[in-house]
């Protein structure tokens, strides 16, 4: 994410079933009794997000939308496992539900507050059995409050018949019913069904388009592991642009709120994607996705998002660094993703870095002359851990750039050689997964051959501004 003002707290088919076989229960089959999963994903920060008892490997969502009047009736089918023996479970849905059925066969479920929607299948799931979920519903989503209730904190973005259905760390629940933790991964289909004549455009592949009477069906289809929050479609009427660049399909869209001459400009500046994503593979190893590209939204919005393979931007005027920033998160953030919320600095600080490192690499101010001016501007907050700074203070100012300050210093405590292996070795290491802070400080100090507690402590696990010392990357 990356934000269009210095200091914002973020206020966030058709079906394929090819490879799903509809599971089955063999008859006699001994039932255990089951227990209900958890309502929380186990996040410190946002507890209602997320639940427990299995895990989600597809989601096919089929919705149909209207954009100019924001209503959206649709049906998630999502392919899971569980992971303990199940008498009930939860997803998280924001919408109304309508009908609810497991395994094909129709279950009972309830609202137990806005956020939540408790299921209760016909015959109790065991640990390890795979199942399917399918959850039909219908709302206008931008008319439903975000659940985090933290001032400016915005999601789901809908004006002058456009929407952009995007968030962090919610989004899913307003249009499809979801996992909503960032460890639980899954491939997808999604389908949007909207008014002919208008466009649909979500993460990955566009597979197909069809239109059937008054409604044009769009297609996507993302193969690669990806949670919740960087899913996304955006409706309305935009000009799109395809191709191949490095081997690589892309999809830019542009909407038709903006002029001629603006929706030029924002076209020009949308082929950038393509030379700044081979000098970030260059970098940090191959592109993690089959696709890539960009939709520039009509509408004024407070940031822009790096949404799994095509990031959305608000409209801007030159936007390089925010484009660097959101296409180095395809890799630092969506293919290498944080695994709980207080640690968003694993994601902003690393492509908040990879914005200095191309700077300098294109005859801007170095990083170490960044890290340098920065520690002695004593202009950022200090007074909280990079891992812990409350739930306020995760997209602070202060943690995008702190975090960026403590990957220069660790370039210099550990030397640039050894840098840039940990940077490759990262991402190539948890490929489609989850990372913590430990993971970061256990992988520098074995390239490295270092002990590195102390200067893991001093930047990241404690507060307060580290010691100018060669020991924290200083000297």
């Amino acid at each position: 994410m990356r934000r269009t003002t210095s200091l914002v707290v973020v206020a966030a088919l058709t079906l394929l079933g090819a490879g799903f076989a509809e599971p089955t229960v063999a008859s006699g089959t001994a039932r255990r009794a089951g227990t209900v999963g958890s309502p929380s994903g186990g996040d410190p920060y946002f507890p209602a997000d997320g639940n427990g008892g299995y895990q989600v490997m597809h989601y096919a969502i089929q919705d149909t939308y209207h954009p100019a009047t924001d209503a959206l009736r649709g049906m998630t089918r999502l392919h899971a496992q569980a992971t303990q023996d199940l008498s009930a479970f939860y997803v998280d849905l924001v919408l109304k539900a309508d009908q609810v059925l497991v395994n094909g066969v129709v279950a009972d479920f309830s609202k137990p507050n806005r956020h939540s929607l408790r299921i209760t299948p016909a015959h109790t799931l065991t640990s390890g059995q795979s199942f399917t979920v399918q959850v039909a519903y219908h709302g206008r989503p931008s008319s439903i409050r975000t659940t985090v209730d933290l001032p400016g904190w915005d999601l789901y973005f809908h004006h002058r018949g456009e929407t952009i259905a995007e968030g962090e760390p919610q989004n899913g629940p307003w249009w499809f019913a979801a996992n909503e933790i960032p460890t639980d991964k899954a491939t997808y289909d999604i389908t949007v069904r909207v008014p002919d004549g208008q466009e649909a455009v979500s993460n990955g592949q566009l597979v197909s388009t069809s239109t059937a009477g008054p409604l044009t069906t769009w297609h996507w289809q993302m193969p690669e592991p990806m949670t919740t929050y960087l899913a996304f479609f955006a409706a309305g009427d935009f000009a799109m642009r395809s191709g191949t660049a490095d081997g690589h399909p892309y999809v830019y869209a542009v909407s038709r709120l903006l002029n001629a001459h603006a929706r030029a400009a924002q076209f020009r500046r949308l082929q950038r994607t393509a030379p700044i994503v081979k000098w970030e593979s260059q970098q940090f190893g191959d592109y993690p996705f089959t696709s890539m590209g960009g939709v520039v939204a009509g509408f004024s919005l407070p940031y822009a998002l790096e949404t799994q393979s095509r990031p959305v931007y608000d409209s801007f005027t030159d936007g390089r660094t925010f484009m660097v920033h959101e296409l180095a998160h395809q890799w630092f953030g969506d293919d290498v993703t944080l695994s709980q919320w207080p640690e968003t600095w694993l994601n902003e600080g690393f492509a908040t870095y990879v914005e200095w490192l191309y700077r300098e690499d294109h005859g801007g101010a170095t990083t170490d002359h960044r890290l340098r001016s920065l520690y002695d501007s004593g202009r950022f907050n200090w007074s909280y851990p990079l891992t812990e700074p409350g739930v306020a203070h995760i997209w602070d100012t202060s943690v995008y750039q702190r975090g960026a300050m403590a990957l220069a210093a660790l370039r210099n405590r550990i030397g640039q050689a050894d840098f840039a292996t940990v940077l490759r070795q990262w991402v190539s290491d948890h490929a489609g997964g989850n990372v913590t802070s430990q993971d970061l400080r256990d992988l520098a100090e074995s390239v490295s051959g270092q002990d590195l507690d102390g200067f893991f402590d001093a930047w990241v696990t404690n507060s307060g501004r580290p010691a100018d010392t060669a020991a924290n990357g200083l000297g």
